[in-house]
């Protein structure tokens, strides 16, 4: 049911046509501003992919943003940390150009529809279609993908949570010895500015942040061949990327009943014929809900369009082309990640090699702000969040219960932390060095066997084969057509 606040918005509709559009504008801002416990956007939030919030993978971080939340599970006592390796998700962004298009679209076919295109028993007397069609279209084609606001808050506050929880590797002495690497993508590159932000605040509260390129330790530094090592491998781009039968079960559920049946709703809701619509726009439709809460904390009339049901199977739709695109779908979307993954360890052995000749650790935090494509594919190579049998177009029901679901995994400001200890009451050299990962500031237990600490001697010995074997040079290599001819 609606609520008395919303039907009082739609009392709008009974206004004279020369104050309908500044009455529907007017009092859908006053009520669409999302109020604590909102059951529809709360509803909704959990199945929004890649374009879900960090605090609804995190909702502790509701009450508290800046307060670290240290895991039970993090090594402490005679276990010291001396080196962080943090892999982190830009944060949260406007939507690219091509979205911004297909929303343009949409909201012209509501604009156009003719005048008896509504219907007044319709939403509880309410045309959605009309209120969508008077609802404010903000978004502007500059904005593509750009980091907003609240992508630099996400990064100020988690700099602020890592350097509370690790104080000694965030010490203001290390402070000029950070490392920062960024995909040359604007939204990554903010997004490592926005983090030393945080990192200014939590050294000097109070004062203003120069400028990042006046800081000690330099603003971060481009590197796409590890933060975009996917444009770099001629295999992905050539067998995946560019290959239109590569995302068949993305297309194929999307001419499925699952999707047929959200096509037909919508169509029938707002009033247009069935055929103006296509997957892509009810997608595009969706996630303006999203974006509209990710970027404005505002609950738009776009997530009155859609119930939970139709949330999950969206939410697959989304999954399924992650899976097929930078997950288990093909082998090339993580082998190409190797080089990025030996990256990781070459930093952790010089760490490991410092410590045992008594040396200072000469880059104890090493931070690189990347893509939801840049760890789908790292983590897939590591064998976390594979399910027993592959998403397909045919398997939505049987999938319900998935591992694989990416709002889960790497939401905006989503991070994948290795950090690495020295620990005094070792016995042995191999216990001395250890290593915990986390994700999304929870320990993340290891996939082969779900312990949640490793002797770093035996993480590489599991890993061996992509640590020695995994050259990035013969795995991103085109196959070569043989171009003689057997013929006689």
């Amino acid at each position: 049911m609606l609520r008395a606040s919303r039907r009082r918005c739609l009392a709008a509709a009974l206004a004279p046509a020369s104050a309908l559009a500044a009455a529907l504008l007017s009092s859908l801002a006053r009520c669409s501003l999302l109020e604590p416990g909102d059951r529809v956007a709360s509803a909704l939030s959990p199945y929004f992919g890649t374009k879900t919030r960090y605090e609804d993978v995190n909702p502790g971080l509701l009450a508290g943003p800046e307060a670290p939340w240290r895991d039970p599970e993090l090594l402490d006592g005679t276990c010291t940390p001396v080196q962080l390796v943090a892999l982190i998700r830009h944060g949260t962004r406007y939507p690219t150009a091509k979205q911004i298009r297909k929303l343009r679209q949409l909201h012209g076919l509501l604009r156009a529809r003719g005048p008896g295109g509504g219907g007044a028993g319709s939403a509880g007397g309410r045309d959605l279609g009309a209120a969508l069609a008077d609802w404010p279209l903000w978004y502007a084609d500059w904005m593509d993908g750009q980091l907003v606001e609240k992508g630099r808050q996400d990064m100020r506050q988690l700099a602020l949570r890592l350097a509370s929880l690790f104080p000694a590797l965030f010490s203001r002495e290390n402070y000029g010895r950070l490392r920062l690497i960024t995909s040359s993508k604007h939204r990554c590159v903010d997004s490592g500015s926005a983090f030393l932000q945080g990192l200014w605040q939590h050294y000097h509260p109070g004062v203003p942040p120069p400028d990042v390129a006046d800081m000690e330790c330099g603003p971060p530094k481009v590197n796409d061949k590890l933060m975009r090592f996917f444009d770099h491998c001629k295999k992905f781009v050539t067998e995946v990327e560019k290959n239109a039968t590569a995302l068949y079960h993305v297309e194929a559920f999307k001419t499925g009943p699952e999707m047929q049946n959200i096509l037909q709703k919508v169509a029938a809701t707002l009033h247009v014929p069935v055929n103006n619509l296509s997957a892509d726009l009810i997608q595009v439709a969706f996630f303006t809900c999203s974006f509209d809460l990710a970027i404005k904390g505002v609950k738009s009339p776009w997530c009155d369009v859609f119930d939970i049901d139709d949330a999950k199977v969206l939410e697959y739709l989304n999954d399924l082309k992650q899976y097929w695109k930078r997950g288990y779908g093909y082998a090339i979307n993580s082998r190409s990640s190797c080089t990025l993954f030996q990256d990781i360890f070459q930093h952790l052995d010089k760490a490991v090699k410092q410590k045992q000749r008594s040396q200072p650790v000469s880059s104890p935090v090493i931070l690189q702000f990347g893509h939801a494509e840049t760890l789908l594919p790292l983590l897939s190579l590591m064998g976390y969040f594979k399910d027993k049998e592959p998403l397909t177009a045919y398997n939505y029901k049987e999938q319900m219960h998935r591992k694989f679901r990416s709002g889960h995994i790497v939401p905006y400001a989503s991070n994948l932390i290795f950090v690495l200890y020295h620990c005094e009451d070792a016995k042995t050299p191999k216990e001395e060095f250890r290593v915990q990962m986390l994700l999304n500031e929870k320990v993340l237990p290891l996939a082969h066997s779900q312990e949640t600490v490793s002797f770093y001697e035996d993480l590489k010995n599991h890993y061996k084969d992509i640590l020695q074997s995994c050259q990035t040079s013969e795995e991103c290599e085109l196959a070569k057509v043989n171009s003689t001819s057997d013929e006689l």
